[in-house]
């Protein structure tokens, strides 16, 4: 697709493009399909009334797709990588990345921002980059709160989870969710790696720890719900994480691969019940940890393993949305295993998304991993295509646009910020 092609024909190719393309959806996974609701927007049902947060209206509509049949190959594994850059504003491999090699989306880590209008800059160039391709980018973030944030050092910062947790009143989290997105809207973000569900049951964990709600399983749930549907209630992807549970790992994975000696009944009593929630709440994506499970699957790490990710997560627990890989340049991965051949499995395994999050050459080799793999039949193109339809259709659900946005009114966010927690109801 041309670049100069108007916003306007390609809005009108989308609606009945994309009712084509969900006609001849069908899941890899036996009996279960996409979820097709629509973005949870129901305050929580607690002792107190959430502070309303105006939702963003629309700057456009979604930019246009001819469906899943008329993307070539190279286009299609694009969209099964979420991919980071380099410096703080586009440079050639980034350009690439999105023209060539058309990544679906791209993360941005703490040294690709600097302040605010060097990050609108930023974003506004990936969007207008991506004018090229059929569907616009996911872009993301990990913005959990507290040490865990991205944003630039003008807007304020929201507690951790753990102290959201402590309060004992999940509307904080609801509110606090609802803040988050609306933040990132600002900065024309749309997808949020948070909020983190793991629990926080092992004291010496030196990864996760107050990114956690807590150590009690109903409790992460309950309040982690509510983040995710706060930020689903902005128009942001919510991405829950680290399935199966790196709240019991002595190991951070960005350093080494954590070895976690827990059964499928301790998962299943512990691990996986904030899961088992958000799932029940319509959560769209997952993000599966570089954890290695012996007593589960002895020869894969979660984020490789057909045993966790596929009959597990898919089959046992019935989930229906979009899986996705931490970040596979992690050391968990790279220093065990050779980058590309872990990323085949991964999703001959049952992962949507890979994400490479660091260095131009490394999300090259993944696709070129991935690409040969399809032509040798090894991995079978419906697989491929059931990835990309499920990718489609959150974009879509999610009115997704590569529209640029103008510098959000820092002062004005900070407000919001110092309402909700200054609230009585969160007090």
């Amino acid at each position: 697709m041309k670049r100069d092609i108007p916003l306007l024909i390609r809005s009108a190719v989308f609606a009945a493009a994309f009712s084509l393309l969900l006609t001849g959806c069908s899941s890899s996974h036996p009996g279960v399909s996409p979820s097709s609701s629509a973005p949870a927007a129901t305050p929580p049902s607690v002792d107190a009334t959430p502070t309303p947060i105006s939702s963003p209206s629309p700057t456009s509509t979604p930019v246009a797709t001819s469906g899943v049949t008329a993307m070539t190959l190279e286009e299609k594994l694009g969209q099964m990588i979420i991919a980071g850059i380099d410096e703080y504003s586009m440079n050639a491999h980034a350009r690439e990345l999105i023209e060539a090699y058309h990544v679906g989306g791209i993360i941005l880590y703490k040294p690709n921002v600097k302040n605010t209008t060097q990050l609108v800059d930023l974003v506004n160039e990936l969007k207008q980059t991506n004018a090229v391709n059929k569907l616009p980018l996911w872009l993301g973030v990990d913005e959990e709160g507290g040490r865990v944030t991205r944003l630039p050092d003008e807007i304020m910062k929201t507690p951790t989870s753990m102290d959201i947790g402590k309060t004992g009143r999940p509307v904080l989290a609801y509110n606090i969710g609802q803040l988050l997105g609306k933040e990132l809207n600002a900065y024309g973000l749309n997808m949020d790696f948070a909020p983190d569900l793991d629990v926080n049951s092992n004291p010496n964990n030196p990864v996760i720890g107050d990114r956690s709600f807590g150590s009690n399983a109903s409790i992460v749930g309950s309040f982690g719900v509510q983040m995710m549907n706060g930020l689903q209630n902005q128009k942001v992807v919510p991405v829950v994480k680290h399935f199966p549970g790196h709240g019991d790992t002595s190991i951070d994975s960005h350093v080494g691969l954590p070895i976690v000696q827990n059964d499928l009944a301790r998962l299943r009593k512990l691990e996986l019940v904030p899961f088992a929630e958000a799932f029940k709440h319509q959560a769209d994506a997952v993000m599966v940890a570089h954890i290695l499970l012996p007593k589960v699957d002895a020869q894969n790490p979660a984020s490789m393993s057909k045993k966790i990710m596929t009959d597990l997560l898919r089959k046992e627990m019935g989930f229906e949305g979009l899986i996705m890989t931490d970040d596979m340049t992690m050391g968990a991965i790279i220093t065990n295993y050779d980058l590309g051949e872990a990323a085949v499995k991964s999703v001959l395994a049952g992962s949507n998304i890979v994400m490479v999050g660091h260095d131009y050459e490394k999300v090259v080799t993944v696709i070129d991993a991935l690409r040969k793999a399809v032509q040798s039949g090894r991995i079978p193109m419906e697989t491929i295509n059931q990835s990309v339809r499920q990718v489609t259709k959150v974009k879509q659900k999610y009115q997704l646009t590569d529209r640029p946005i103008k510098v959000p009114d820092t002062k004005k966010l900070n407000a919001e910020v110092q309402s909700v927690l200054g609230t009585k109801a969160n007090k």
